[in-house]
């Protein structure tokens, strides 16, 4: 659940992002400037959030391989679990036929 919440803020925070980025650039399209310094600033704006998609990227995968490890982790703990519960049935009956190899 919580990771649908994250992933719902994410999408949040991108959209809010875009829509910052689109109306940042028709601000500066429609601004008093030059179109030499319009383009400069266009160009200051397109490299910040370039920088800011690469950080959110790399916080991403970051998270994406936290959850890949603790899901094989917890796999690796069940298949454990498995083992050691089929070891006790196959142990439970080798001594049932030891039992009844006794009494017959």
């Amino acid at each position: 659940m919580s990771e649908q919440k994250n992933n719902g803020m994410g999408l949040t925070f991108l959209a809010f992002t875009l829509g910052a980025a689109i109306g940042g650039g028709v601000a500066l399209l429609m601004a008093p400037r030059s179109g030499a310094e319009s383009r400069e600033k266009m160009r200051g704006m397109v490299d910040d959030k370039r920088v800011k998609l690469e950080e959110m990227t790399e916080d991403a995968e970051t998270r994406i391989k936290t959850v890949i490890q603790e899901s094989h982790e917890a796999l690796e703990k069940k298949i454990d679990l498995v083992k050691a519960a089929l070891k006790a049935g196959e142990d439970a009956i080798d001594e049932e036929k030891a039992k009844q190899k006794k009494t017959a």
